[in-house]
């Protein structure tokens, strides 16, 4: 009765307006740029991630900056429909860590053709599954039954352990690289510095809420005053261009195609829990059809930016964060962002000026993300009820998702090399584990242990 009465207290929380802009109104044309801007600093993937791949992979500069035009657009492309059509809510739309991380597995092993093809099959399968028409939309009821926080917390904190492995080793740039050692540690942890001074000191402003767009930006004014880093050179590109179709060529692998859709299951489910949050501040709780159509935006989407070199998308909370502070619902002004979003996938200049940014300085900004990544995990975690029951969910599954970077080579290399990306990626075996122990251990063994037991009576 306890979670019951809980539960009503918060939905009728939720449930009343806490938006002083609602959904549907209108601001002046200056304000509407100025916070349209705000929600495209504060989309932390496109600033950051593109070039974490780039660094795993050994991409050029022109390769990431490739990636970083297909975010925009993608990013565009969806926040836009997102806010003014199909869902009709303020979402901005990003790429996702999930995503970055099953793309450098899976590129690593068959190569980025190959990845971002698998990525536009599995994208596709979502996108049926979440079908706005009667009937059709699974993907909205599955989303439900895997947003239980210990799914997502213990997975988050997986998230966060997996990509310490690409933080902090980053801080000292490469053994040939100018400034390699102290000099480039000493930027990082400048950036990092800056990065949580913005946060700290930031208030409700902008600063606050894109404080790692700051940090990286401070950080690369350090070191080009130092001279450890010279920019791009930007002459020979084009002022506009339209973004490269396929980039990398295209192909597709089983194994790959069942990565992405694991990573799609994270991302879609995040999102529906999104669509639920920011819905419920304007005193709307959007259906399993809305929320269908949100998804199935979202998954089509992906699949479109993926053909451009766009990591795939998922609704951030930092942009919510936004909302929510600022108190500004209006979904005009995340159109604004994407509208900005989609321009800027026509600049070839800015996707080689976000590629060619120190490593260093995106090594210290994306330590301060992934500390995040985990945190938050450990905060959903603190919603769980920490019986026997939910242990044996999470524990095996958190230590065995992280024990899979460090399994035998002998053992990796007698698998196929598509079984053998999945197998060592702790977040794919992470979301694995972790739904299939949910379901048999939460929703069909625990309603056997605590059904009440039927009275036998004896005949004497």
């Amino acid at each position: 009765m306890k979670h019951l009465a809980e539960g009503r207290r918060e939905s009728q929380a939720a449930a009343t307006p806490v938006l002083t802009i609602g959904f549907d109104d209108t601001l002046p044309a200056p304000r509407t740029l100025l916070f349209g801007g705000q929600h495209l600093l504060a989309l932390t993937g496109i600033w950051l991630f593109p070039g974490i791949i780039g660094t795993a992979l050994g991409l050029s500069h022109a390769e990431v900056g490739l990636i970083t035009q297909g975010c925009f657009l993608m990013t565009g492309v969806v926040t836009i429909l997102q806010s003014s059509r199909l869902l009709r809510l303020p979402i901005v739309q990003g790429p996702t860590a999930a995503f970055m991380v099953a793309l450098i597995a899976s590129g690593a092993t068959h190569g980025l053709g190959t990845a971002f093809g698998s990525l536009m099959v599995a994208g596709a399968v979502f996108a049926a599954l979440s079908l706005p028409l009667k009937h059709w939309g699974l993907f909205g009821h599955v989303a439900r039954v895997a947003s239980h926080p210990i799914v997502f917390g213990t997975l988050f904190v997986i998230i966060g352990a997996q990509l310490a492995t690409v933080g902090l080793s980053g801080w000292f740039g490469q053994p040939d690289q100018h400034g390699f050692g102290l000099p480039l540690f000493l930027v990082a942890a400048f950036t990092v510095v800056a990065v949580i001074a913005c946060t700290l000191f930031g208030g409700t402003s902008v600063i606050r809420r894109a404080a790692v767009f700051w940090g990286i930006l401070a950080g690369t004014v350090v070191a080009a005053s130092t001279g450890l880093w010279d920019g791009p050179s930007v002459g020979d590109v084009a002022i506009v261009a339209l973004p490269t179709w396929l980039p990398f060529g295209f192909g597709v692998d089983g194994g790959v195609v069942l990565l992405m859709m694991l990573a799609f299951l994270q991302a879609g489910t995040e999102s529906a829990g999104m669509y639920q949050m920011v819905g419920g501040w304007g005193g709307q709780r959007p259906d399993v059809a809305r929320t269908n159509r949100g998804l199935f935006t979202e998954f089509l989407g992906s699949v479109l930016g993926a053909a451009f070199g766009g990591i795939g998308t998922t609704s951030y909370p930092e942009n919510a964060g936004i909302v929510r502070v600022t108190g500004v619902g209006s979904r005009f002004v995340t159109l604004t962002a994407g509208v900005l979003s989609l321009v800027l996938a026509f600049v070839p200049a800015v996707g080689l000026f976000v590629a060619s940014l120190p490593g260093a300085v995106l090594a210290g900004a994306s330590t301060v993300l992934f500390g995040i990544i985990a945190v938050s995990g450990i905060q959903l975690l603190g919603e769980v009820e920490w019986d026997e029951l939910n242990m044996m969910v999470a524990a095996p599954s958190f230590i065995i998702a992280l024990g899979t970077l460090f399994l035998p080579v002998e053992v990796t290399a007698a698998l196929p090399a598509s079984a053998a990306s999945m197998l060592t990626n702790p977040m794919m075996v992470g979301v694995v584990l972790l739904l299939l122990l949910h379901v048999v251990v939460n929703l069909l063994i625990r309603p056997r242990l605590t059904r009440p037991s039927t009275p036998t009576f004896h005949l004497n």
